[in-house]
């Protein structure tokens, strides 16, 4: 097995030249990172029920203070990382409190007049419980008494049912979203959750041993947490700024920020806290305006306008701002500067590449030329620790232009294996690309490297020079990269180059926990992008579902290879069964046979035969950097 390399002479250069570049260290932020610190879990570590592990940061030991960062790592992001790994319950201010470091993100708990009210319960239920449990050992063995989703990524609402129980939910907890938080959610976790949650595997390094060779940090946070996923619907949605609403006796002011970081997503203030939430809206970093792993690209205009709307909103009724990542700020001149120079970074990126578009430039040279001005480059939070000047502005240009340059020649462009194909033919065969490339790399050229011999990988996939050369080279990017994701990409290729998975004998499925979890609507939606317009041909079945656990009925029709279902009233030709029956039998955990025999499905479901013989079963370990 071959075993990630050293650091070369070219990367070793690289990033002692970054670390001289770097703005002063003054300890600021680790001071805020640490302030208010109450308690905390050995290694944050949290086990599942099963006894596996959720979460564990013994692994980043290597990383503790004082501990000098290897040639491996990016100077910056280890700087990011180390802050990163402090964990624990900290107080924000008088009757505001988070657990950081136990997930990607922070859940935060404000104390109401019965209970708890939560803020964002982390990706998943164990170590949602496990702060929940921390927060109870200090403030008290108190219910949750609200829920508050501040938009619509995973990490933000998947841990709900550990801190959320069925009993609280048939007692009438209130759970607070952005209006089209479900259907976001859907969107980005569901529709193209496969592919979505392939790539997510790379950008959070989640196949990376831990390790300075290895997944170092995440930008955000240190990493994904591994337990159960879980969505409950809100019982209520804000959709307009100004909004007031009082949860367990506390009041809150919302702003919603739609287009920002996420397509749904709210900031909100708490008058009797003196305190603001801007969600993901604000963190210590430059965020993504089009993130890796796949998503809507995010509109950078509204995020500096949302920015600057909060900063006259509640800035001056503010004494303290914290964020669903990272750490707070304190003090009214603290926070408005911090806000003022978020805002002013993602307009910059937005008007800069506008300009240099309209100057006739594409993604590609725009890219290359975008640097921050001397104010903006000299403060450690708008670094590309997660989000880089690279790909945003490629983003800005496409949310106005679109994927196509303007270049015909890019208008119809051979797919991989055909392009590479034919380069290595114009190369002179394999073995004269490869000896091109093999002089890049020795003089540290390595992202022509990566381009030049990617073509011979798809070419010959089974040609292990040219896989291994493509892996040494996306390594020592991986090495040199200040982006945490650019860095679990680079080196979860070069893995996945070295070590193959042998080939499936049917669909490698992932979790499915999320569909079992959606409204039926939603439920239906989701298979439509599941439906093999290939293989119905003219079949056009026809049918309606009764969901008996929720009283629901739709009508489904096929037609013109496209699945529509709505709402109808039950009829005596109705298939009865729950949404958990439909998912078993949508991924093949269950048959339509056993099925009928256990007495989970009835009446002439012919049809729905039909229907399931023609849904895709999505392979989650489809190949990235190979064909």
């Amino acid at each position: 097995m071959t075993q990630p390399k050293d650091a070369t002479g070219a990367t070793r250069a690289a990033q002692a030249a970054l670390a001289a570049a770097l703005p002063p260290e003054d300890g600021a932020d680790m001071a805020r990172a640490r302030r208010g610190f109450i308690d905390t879990a050995p290694n944050a570590r949290v086990e599942t029920a099963r006894g596996g592990v959720a979460w564990d940061l013994a692994a980043f030991a290597f990383q503790a203070d004082g501990e000098v960062c290897p040639d491996t790592v990016n100077p910056s992001l280890w700087r990011q990382a180390q802050l990163n790994l402090n964990h624990g319950l900290f107080q924000v201010t008088e009757g505001i409190y988070q657990v950081r470091g136990f997930d990607l993100s922070n859940i935060t708990f404000v104390e109401g007049d019965e209970g708890f009210i939560v803020i964002d319960p982390l990706t998943s239920s164990e170590p949602a419980a496990a702060a929940l449990a921390l927060m109870r050992k200090h403030r008290g063995d108190k219910p949750v008494s609200a829920v508050i989703y501040t938009h619509s990524h995973v990490d933000h609402y998947g841990g709900i049912k550990g801190v959320l129980s069925d009993a609280d939910i048939a007692a009438g907890a209130r759970i607070v979203a952005p209006e089209g938080f479900l259907a976001e959610a859907v969107s980005e976790n569901v529709l193209a959750g496969n592919a979505m949650s392939r790539r997510a595997t790379y950008m959070y390094g989640a196949l990376l041993p831990r390790g300075p060779r290895g997944h170092v940090d995440s930008g955000l946070g240190k990493a994904v947490s591994s337990g159960q996923v879980s969505l409950i619907a809100p019982t209520e949605s804000i959709s307009k700024t100004g909004t007031r609403l009082t949860l367990d006796g506390v009041e809150i002011v919302f702003q919603v920020t739609p287009g920002t970081e996420a397509p749904a997503e709210m900031n909100f203030f708490f008058p009797r806290h003196r305190a603001l939430c801007m969600a993901e809206n604000c963190t210590c970093q430059l965020h993504n305006l089009y993130t890796p792993r796949g998503a809507q690209v995010r509109d950078a205009k509204a995020w500096s306008f949302y920015i600057d709307e909060a900063i006259d909103l509640f800035a001056k009724d503010s004494d303290v701002l914290f964020a669903s990542h990272h750490w707070p700020r304190w003090g009214q001149a603290d926070q408005v500067a911090f806000l003022e120079t978020q805002s002013d970074l993602y307009k910059f990126i937005h008007d800069q590449t506008l300009r240099m578009a309209n100057h006739g430039l594409t993604p590609l040279e725009i890219a290359e030329r975008m640097a921050l001005p001397p104010s903006l480059a000299a403060e450690w939070h708008t670094r590309g620790y997660y989000g880089t000047l690279s790909h945003n502005t490629k983003a800005v240009y496409q949310r106005y232009l679109g994927w196509f340059d303007g270049n015909p020649a890019n208008l119809h462009k051979h797919p991989p294996v055909e392009a590479g194909q034919r380069y290595v033919d114009l190369a002179g065969g394999g073995e004269a690309l490869l000896a091109k490339a093999r002089a890049a790399f020795e003089a540290g050229d390595y992202r022509w490297v990566a381009e030049l011999v990617n073509h011979l990988v798809f070419a010959e996939p089974d040609n292990m020079e040219a896989r291994d050369l493509q892996a040494d080279a996306l390594e020592q990017m991986g090495y040199q990269a200040e982006s945490a994701p650019w860095r679990d990409f680079y080196l979860t290729g070069a893995q996945e180059l070295r070590h193959v998975r042998p080939a499936p004998t049917a669909p490698r499925q992932g979790a499915a926990g999320q569909l079992r979890t959606l409204p039926a609507d939603q439920l239906l939606d989701s298979l439509s992008v599941r439906l093999n317009g290939e293989t119905i041909g003219r079949a056009e079945p026809a049918m309606t579902l009764t969901f008996t656990d929720v009283a629901e009925s739709f009508r489904l029709k096929v037609r013109n290879g496209v699945l529509h279902h709505r709402a109808v009233r039950s009829t005596a030709d109705a298939i009865p069964l729950t949404r958990g029956t439909l998912v078993d039998l949508v991924t093949g955990e269950r048959t339509l046979e056993a099925a009928r025999a256990d007495g989970l499905v009835s009446g002439d479901t012919a049809a729905l035969e039909t229907l399931l013989g023609v849904l895709d079963r999505f392979d989650f370990w489809f190949e990235i950097v190979l064909p």
